[in-house]
């Protein structure tokens, strides 16, 4: 009895130490979150997101609320671009673009027939020396006669690091840039910018996104700033990373969000989840994406809301796409718990955005 009872009082120190999780715990950290979002970075989210929404006008068209592009999808990984399509579609957007290997293109496909996939990429294996410049040439055509219908481009989810597709992106974002469409810059995508001098595909360019996890971002302070990464004074060195790209605005996802075009910083503190499935990045890159677009529309708009008037609209879609994401997946894990997968974050999009700015 008594070994039995040692056993037990073990059992619940091992619980309680490994962060046994009950619906307690998840509102006791929801409530210890919102207790942090009164400081000073703290961005009026749940406002901002309303704010920059369209309504619904019976008078509008189809593409009116957003036409996203996603630019990656190859042999290995077809799930990434799919989960940054769907998202932005679920959240609002008309239509839903893929850009992606002839490999992964069935597959992305198959996965919902709401998404439109042009198979038009290429890796080296498929890729003939002597033909390398007449298909680079092939695909940027095929790309940029769609480029000026675009609200915004996502470049990275799943995109691979194959050397010769990774050259035709360079390429493709070059002529976003050249055409002012905003790119949100995430996965394989900041590998390409990160590495050798390719930051300069990126620096000094306003319409520009780059959503870095906590790798990615060491990686690119490091680069930049020639440093480690200091928490200690997290919102001074976000504030000279975006600087020293030349004001680019920089998403860093973490515990708390931390946004910065390098002139403000923002935090957006939101309680999500504690699980940590593969994906949520590719939600939140197709969340900015929209909401990134809305915004321009918005401010672009006489009746323009005078408290986001002044407020670049990079750092708008990036408040309000991962409030938007945060929230979903706090609904998700509320219901899934350990079993929480992406796609059932991107089913909960719809019914948080309607809590937080409802339809009618």
């Amino acid at each position: 009895m008594l070994d039995s009872s040692a056993v037990f009082r073990r059992q619940q120190f091992l619980i309680r130490t490994l962060g046994g999780y009950t619906d307690q715990t998840h509102q006791k950290r929801m409530q210890q979150t919102m207790a942090l979002s009164g400081t000073a970075f703290e961005a009026d989210a749940e406002n901002i997101l309303c704010a920059i929404t369209p309504t619904f006008d019976p008078s509008k068209h189809k593409g009116q609320a957003g036409k996203i592009a996603v630019i990656g999808g190859c042999r290995e990984y077809t799930g990434a671009p799919y989960f940054a399509a769907i998202s932005a579609l679920k959240i609002g957007a008309d239509l839903s673009h893929v850009f992606c290997t002839k490999d992964a293109a069935p597959v992305i496909k198959s996965y919902s027939p709401e998404l439109i996939v042009h198979p038009i990429l290429e890796e080296s294996y498929s890729v003939r020396d002597e033909d390398k410049l007449s298909i680079t040439r092939k695909v940027l055509f095929e790309v940029n006669k769609w480029m000026e219908r675009f609200d915004c481009l996502v470049v990275g989810p799943g995109l691979g690091r194959d050397p010769f597709l990774l050259a035709c992106v360079r390429e493709i974002i070059r002529h976003a840039r050249e055409l002012n469409v905003p790119i949100v810059i995430d996965g394989d995508g900041l590998f390409l910018v990160t590495n050798s001098l390719d930051l300069d595909l990126v620096s000094g360019y306003p319409l520009a996104v780059l959503t870095p996890n906590v790798n990615e971002y060491k990686r690119l302070v490091e680069k930049v700033l020639n440093c480690e990464v200091d928490d200690h004074d997290a919102h001074e060195q976000l504030l000279s990373l975006a600087k020293g790209i030349g004001g680019v605005t920089i998403l860093r996802k973490g515990k708390s969000d931390l946004i910065s075009d390098g002139e403000t910083v923002k935090s957006v503190s939101i309680y999500g989840s504690p699980r940590r499935c593969g994906g949520q990045g590719d939600i939140l890159s197709g969340s900015v994406a929209v909401f990134l677009s809305w915004a321009r529309q918005r401010l672009s708009a006489a009746e323009g809301d005078l408290h986001i008037s002044t407020i670049n609209p990079t750092i708008l879609g990036c408040i309000a796409g991962t409030a938007l994401v945060r929230k979903a997946a706090s609904l998700a894990f509320q219901d899934k718990k350990r079993s929480t997968l992406t796609s059932d974050i991107i089913e909960c999009l719809g019914r948080s955005l309607e809590d937080i700015c409802p339809a009618s």
